[in-house]
């Protein structure tokens, strides 16, 4: 985890941009800076929620590698391309970004279980946004 020092500097440089929440995960646990949109605002580290050593790994995320619009079904084809419960391999597709007339396939970066849908179908997504959760095997 960084050091006082260097929260405070990586404070300022957030300061000196209009980014208005960084979050930086580690193997050690995550820390979010944010500020209110406001000229002047302080910036804030917010609590990172305690984790219990015990507990389960956390899920992988399959994200979105392009922006676009999600489909979890090809649209000539009603049966979704993955289910929730359903066992992929890494690599395997989980759904596809619609670009314009693009399909680009949404591939899970790891062998697992779907655990999780985070966006519905038809919803328009960011680079990087989760859209799938996975157990890891």
């Amino acid at each position: 985890m960084p050091t006082a020092d260097e929260l405070k500097q990586m404070a300022a440089w957030l300061a000196d941009t209009d980014i208005g929440l960084l979050e930086l995960r580690t193997p050690n646990g995550s820390i979010r800076l944010g500020r209110e949109p406001a000229p002047g605002s302080e910036i804030v580290q917010l609590e990172d929620d305690a984790q219990d050593d015990e507990a389960a790994p956390e899920p992988a995320i399959a994200s979105a590698p392009n922006v676009g619009v999600l489909l979890h079904a090809h649209p000539l084809h009603d049966k979704p391309v993955v289910r929730v419960g359903e066992r992929v391999e890494a690599g395997q597709g989980l759904g596809l970004l619609r670009i314009g007339p693009l399909l680009l396939p949404v591939t899970a970066p790891v062998s697992g279980q779907v655990i999780g849908v985070c966006e519905q179908t038809g919803a328009a997504v960011g680079y990087g946004t989760a859209l799938f959760e996975l157990r890891v095997d």
